[in-house]
């Protein structure tokens, strides 16, 4: 990992809670993502489940929460330590994870609309998604155009360090494609609802082609180098991360159209939900089976905890949203079965990857420094 001079005069440490956060890397916002994707995937569930509501209600608002403390951890991190994060910017392996960032406003803030307004009222559940979903659009098109530069111009990477990480910061614009026409409502008729509806038909188009750009190079890196490292297998799940909310997007658009644009492009965006969702879908399910079996034997060579585990989570919740936007669309009872079976998946995979995160945090194993490498033998 890149390192740079600390940004504290010499002799000068850092406050002791300022300290503890050094290693914070912004990997840490999936687990804000994770959980917040499990409180809206939950309530859109085509079942009216008693009690089930208040469960995602109390989950989102957990994912409030974390965003918060997350928030305010990473602030001590940039104050104290810039040197960390200007190393992590320089790092290959870190920088796609400022992509996280954006998506973990998004997902709050979406959810704050989908299933907070059950406890905040449907005004603030609003003015919240509000600004989060433009401070997190503004940082994830900024991140989709500034980590792919920074990996040409200035990382220097080999052929063989592809890894389904690089698709995080262009997955981003894919997520407020997905949430923005959740706000299409509450603008004034007319204009301001179509251009914002159009405006996340732009930023579909430009996640999905930027995808198809990446996709090749990781699936080629997976069949022509081998497995990914123990550590980084569960990143797998993060291919699915795209096709998921891009379903979940276009059954959005069908949803939000009627009445924003004229016809007969409302009507297309019906047609595109299912003509698009569909194969899409298929994929996605054939990519989760690909994906569990390198988890199944990474598991077996010794892959423990690690924070890459929560890759489990938001990617898997993207496919729930997707099967239940399928689901409304077609009016298939097989679109409501896999969403039920994948949200059994989403809601496993959070429980793991929060229980491991609170024990490693308990111990204070997640914060350590990183272990250098052993000395070469002489």
């Amino acid at each position: 990992m890149v390192t740079a001079a600390q940004t504290l005069p010499p002799g000068t440490a850092p406050p002791l809670r300022a300290a503890a956060v050094r290693h914070l890397g912004p990997n840490w916002y999936a687990s804000v993502m994770g959980t917040a994707v499990v409180g809206t995937a939950g309530a859109g569930l085509p079942w009216d489940v008693p009690g089930l509501r208040t469960v995602c209600a109390a989950v989102w608002a957990l994912s409030l929460v974390m965003l918060v403390v997350l928030l305010a951890a990473r602030t001590l991190h940039w104050r104290h330590h810039r040197d960390q994060a200007r190393a992590h910017l320089l790092d290959p392996a870190a920088a796609p994870f400022y992509g996280c960032l954006s998506m973990a406003l998004l997902a709050v803030g979406g959810g704050a609309v989908t299933v907070g307004r059950d406890w905040t009222g449907e005004r603030a559940a609003v003015a919240l998604d509000v600004v989060l979903f433009t401070a997190g659009t503004v940082i994830g098109l900024a991140a989709a155009v500034a980590v792919p530069y920074l990996m040409g111009a200035r990382h220097r990477i080999e052929p063989g360090q592809a890894t389904p990480v690089w698709l995080l910061p262009l997955v981003a614009p894919m997520v407020s494609a997905a949430l923005g026409p959740l706000l299409v409502p509450h603008l004034p008729p007319g204009q301001p609802r179509e251009t914002l509806l159009l405006a996340c038909v732009g930023m579909f188009g430009l996640s999905l082609l930027a995808t198809l750009v990446m996709l090749p190079v990781i699936f080629g890196r997976l069949l022509t180098g081998g497995p990914l490292p123990l550590a980084l297998t569960p990143t797998l799940f993060l291919v699915l991360g795209p096709l998921g909310q891009s379903t979940t997007a276009v059954g959005k658009f069908a949803e939000t159209a009627p009445g924003t644009v004229s016809e007969p492009y409302a009507q297309g965006f019906g047609v595109l939900a299912v003509l698009y969702g569909v194969p899409v879908m298929g994929f996605a399910l054939m990519w989760l089976a690909l994906a569990g079996a390198h988890v199944v034997r990474a598991r077996r060579r010794g892959m423990g905890f690690s924070m890459t585990w929560w890759a489990f989570t938001f990617p898997v919740g993207t496919c729930v949203t997707g099967a239940e936007a399928l689901a409304r669309h077609t009016g298939l009872a097989v679109y409501e079965g896999l969403t039920a079976l994948l949200y059994a998946l989403l809601v496993t995979a959070w429980v793991l990857a929060a229980a491991h995160t609170a024990r490693g945090l308990f111990t204070g194993s997640l914060l350590a420094p990183p272990r250098p490498a052993p000395a070469p033998a002489v």
